[in-house]
């Protein structure tokens, strides 16, 4: 039977994230988040061919629940999401509760003995979309964010949301595919004007990648997580 609730706060049945540990000692960790109807896995995988001595890399996975978009099919996914337009409804409660859900596995890691200042959060797709939001609205001062192919949720709650951030300085690392059908590049530049209106806008980078659809590649792994 499938878990329905996130990888942590209180219900113990819902799956652990997948993990690669540091080559040696854990000094600092990167919490990424996957995209709508994957799992940690398949991220773990890739973060396992770039290991490096004192970095941990978790990966969570979504809790199931039906996607209005896809015909309420269920499917793992970190809130619901109505719809792709810039105007379409959102599921206002879910992507909160799913940012409380990080900022708990955040407090995790600081309590395994990694200051939150030697975190990065990340994600890519829906994922990302997570991370931007929980950054912007947690107390826990990061090392730095990277969003890949993704959008900001409950933009218009900003700049208001991020008033008492501890965030605004920094680093925000933002990627995009030039040919996402998906989330078309137009998302990704919304979104960084935005990113720039509310935090430090000289800390914000903005990669675009011609020819590359809704997807990564081996420049974005590179270029985030070994630099």
């Amino acid at each position: 039977q499938l878990p329905v609730r996130c990888m942590c706060g209180n219900n113990m049945s819902a799956p652990l994230p997948a993990i690669v540990p540091a080559a040696r000692k854990a000094t600092a960790a990167v919490i990424f988040l996957h995209g709508l109807g994957d799992t940690g896995h398949s991220w773990a995988e890739a973060f396992a061919g770039i290991r490096t001595p004192y970095v941990k890399y978790i990966c969570p996975h979504a809790p199931i629940m039906p996607v209005t978009l896809n015909m309420n099919m269920a499917m793992p996914s970190w809130f619901d999401i109505i719809g792709l337009s810039p105007e379409a409804e959102e599921d206002d409660s879910g992507i909160k509760e799913a940012a409380e859900n990080i900022k708990a596995l955040i407090d995790q890691e600081v309590k395994n003995g990694i200051p939150s200042h030697r975190i990065v959060l990340g994600g890519f797709s829906q994922g990302g979309a997570l991370s931007l939001y929980t950054a912007l609205t947690t107390q826990q001062k990061l090392a730095g964010v990277v969003a890949l192919s993704c959008w900001l949720p409950l933009r218009s709650s900003f700049p208001q949301a991020a008033a008492n951030s501890v965030n605004k300085d920094v680093g925000f690392l933002q990627c995009h595919g030039e040919a996402d059908p998906l989330v078309p590049l137009v998302f990704g530049c919304l979104t960084v004007e935005k990113l720039k209106s509310i935090v430090n806008p000289a800390n914000v980078s903005f990669k675009t990648y011609p020819r590359m659809p809704h997807s990564s590649c081996p420049q974005v792994g590179s270029l985030t997580f070994t630099s």
